[in-house]
């Protein structure tokens, strides 16, 4: 659906306010809208949620490793004996924290080993089992809709915040999207690059401007094409942070399920620590966020929002000082109502012993799994339309809500 069928959309559809107790009934007040982010490329999430309570933490990122608590300015946020914060969040999502708004889920994730971004994506949005039979032309999303909405009167009011329409919201059910792809992209283009080099020109500084862009385009050249397809068109972590209070407006006003996918994370040379590149992106993933939540007003109280990636990265950096495709990976949930303020879900001690094929997290909190658990506890779903939702799956509630 482009922009111009979109606003057909709007304009046609009735408001949802008025049946939304039935809609969103369930035993006990529930949160009547869901948005997930979905971390295009694999984020780090050692460099997130830090394990600092691990020695072989530090003992395999002797470059990219964040302090430990309390001992420099770039030090972690304090969340327990074991857990800290990226301190890119200090200003902005650990407030929330400290409220209680936000938990972490590490060890989380799909059965998919593959470590393909397409594949595990794929599968992750499909919503079945790596021995699921695969049907493309049904995403859980979509499911879900059909699963908690009313009848063809008062259907569930869900968007696409993206270019097309993604894999998860594929089915059934009608489903408009609208895309945010052109926020946030490079401020610089190549003919604002040469006008500025010949502005240089003649003068002493023409050589390192010229060889500036020229190493600019370079870089460009070689990683745009692996980056573009993991990415998937997705917007940037800057274009989320810009556009964050438009989909706020329009979650608040009529929309109950919304998607929207964040590109630019992997991260295989110079990620940086505390600061740096990944910093960065979280940095503004996090203000957008937190710039969410404001937006909601009164309704973040029954609004949740979960932020996941196709897959984690490896527990040790590589030797261009980032890191590669991995495994288990760190989810956020969040909300108003969310019990959060904690690290959520099955833990374990994090060693060589533990890790997944002795390099990525295990996935000890099955996305399936989890997510089921909040959609049981949200919608009030029977075992029957969370099997519809996530065939062949056991709900897990690991109690944020």
């Amino acid at each position: 659906m482009q922009r111009r069928d979109f606003l057909r959309w709007a304009a046609a559809s009735a408001p949802l306010t008025l049946n939304a107790t039935r809609l969103w009934s369930a035993p006990q007040a529930m949160p009547a809208r869901f948005l997930l982010v979905f971390l295009r490329g694999g984020y780090d999430a050692a460099n997130l949620l830090v394990p600092h309570g691990s020695p072989l933490y530090y003992e395999s990122r002797p470059n990219i490793a964040i302090a430990r608590p309390g001992t420099s300015a770039n030090a972690a946020l304090p969340v327990d004996a074991q857990w800290g914060l990226a301190p890119a969040l200090t200003d902005r999502i650990f407030p929330l924290f400290q409220r209680g708004q936000v938990a972490f889920v590490p060890f989380a994730g799909t059965d998919d080993t593959s470590r393909s971004h397409f594949e595990t994506q794929d599968r992750i949005e499909l919503g079945h089992g790596a021995q699921g039979v695969r049907d493309y032309g049904s995403g859980f999303m979509n499911r879900l809709a059909a699963a908690v909405g009313g009848t063809d009167a008062d259907k569930l009011s869900a968007l696409s915040f993206t270019d097309q329409l993604p894999l998860v919201f594929r089915g059934s059910e009608a489903i408009a999207n609208q895309s945010l792809r052109d926020i946030g992209k490079s401020g610089v283009s190549d003919k604002q690059a040469q006008l500025i080099a010949s502005m240089y020109a003649n003068t002493k500084l023409a050589g390192a401007v010229s060889d500036g862009f020229e190493v600019r385009k370079e870089i460009t050249r070689e990683m745009a094409s692996e980056e573009k397809a993991a990415n998937r068109n997705a917007i940037t972590t800057r274009g989320f942070a810009t556009e964050a209070r438009r989909i706020a407006r329009l979650m608040r006003e009529r929309v109950h399920l919304g998607f929207v996918d964040v590109g630019g994370w992997d991260t295989h040379v110079g990620e940086g620590g505390a600061t740096g590149t990944l910093a960065n992106r979280l940095g503004e993933l996090g203000q957008g966020l937190s710039v969410f939540a404001e937006e909601m007003g009164p309704l973040w109280d029954s609004t949740v929002v979960v932020v996941l990636s196709e897959f984690g990265r490896t527990f040790r950096e590589n030797g261009n000082r980032g890191t590669d495709h991995g495994h288990g990976s760190v989810y956020w949930v969040m909300g108003g109502s969310v019990r959060g303020g904690c690290v959520a879900g099955e833990q374990q001690a994090i060693s060589t012993g533990t890790l997944f094929q002795n390099r990525d997290y295990p996935v000890l909190n099955e996305y399936r799994a989890v997510l089921g658990g909040l959609f049981t506890r949200m919608y009030g779903l029977d075992g029957k339309r969370v099997g519809q939702v996530f065939p062949g799956t056991m709900p897990k509630d690991i109690g944020l809500i």
